[in-house]
């Protein structure tokens, strides 16, 4: 028996927003939490922006979403390093979002004898940066990922993104990365950890199988899946799990909070 829902994560694009606008229900659904004083984290496995940049881009849809509440894959990343090795060093493939949260957890950022590679989501990737991320791996830096997201998207079309750059550092150095950001549930986990919430009392609200909820799944949480992003109701069958709830969107889930 689950307890009764007190912590709430969700994910962002294609569950508040979608292609720069506010989806129907998610204003409300934001205001709600607030009311009843209910802890959340905003999610999204975009490594490119800091969650100054992203309370913008979502203040621009009409959605009042403080940066202290949106939880990134940059941020989950810096949480992991900061774990497993404090106050270390890494050479950083990735834009503002990764290098602010890594220098927040107190992480030098250096291309000599890194104790991390770390590589994020960019929009203009560096043969010659990508060339000394390999170097640094085969003379014994360790390889971490934010997002194992092989494309990203575009006004023009998918855009390769962190899993295409490291499946080619992976071929070139015989060095699979770990993955930190969503369908590794530790994203989640670090995610409670940062409002204090249990599993067994926190939903996960998402619009993707194959990350959100299999991730929410494996971290012990209540999941709902919404039909207003990547998957359709017709897809769920193809997956040998399930989540706990299917809604049309965000705005079914009001009633729930």
């Amino acid at each position: 028996m689950r307890s009764e829902a007190q912590c709430w994560l969700t994910d962002m694009d294609g569950v508040l927003v979608h292609e720069e606008r506010a989806l129907p229900g998610a204003a409300e659904f934001l205001q709600r939490l607030t009311a009843k004083e209910r802890p959340f984290l905003v999610l999204t496995n975009n490594s490119i922006y800091t969650p100054r940049d992203l309370a913008a881009r979502l203040a621009r849809t009409g959605l009042d979403v403080p940066e202290h509440v949106i939880w990134t894959s940059a941020m989950a990343t810096a949480a992991f390093l900061t774990d497993q090795l404090a106050n270390g060093s890494a050479y950083v493939i990735g834009e503002a979002g990764l290098t602010t949260a890594l220098h927040e957890a107190g992480y030098t950022m250096t291309d000599v004898e890194p104790d991390f590679v770390v590589l994020g989501e960019t929009r203009t990737y560096s043969f010659e940066a990508i060339t000394k991320a390999i170097r640094l791996i085969l003379g014994g830096a360790r390889f971490i990922a934010t997002n194992p997201d092989v494309t990203g998207p575009s006004a023009e079309g998918p855009l390769p993104a962190t899993g295409s750059v490291a499946a080619m550092i992976t071929k070139a150095t015989n060095r699979q990365p770990y993955f930190v950001g969503k369908p590794n549930p530790m994203m989640f986990r670090s995610a409670l950890n940062r409002i204090e919430a249990h599993s067994e009392s926190t939903v996960m609200v998402g619009d993707r199988m194959d990350t959100d909820v299999v991730a929410g799944i494996e971290a012990g949480l209540e999941t709902i899946l919404v039909l207003t992003g990547s998957t359709s109701v017709e897809d769920i069958d193809k997956y040998p799990f399930r989540p706990s709830r299917v809604l049309p969107s965000i705005a079914d889930a009001i009633d729930l909070v």
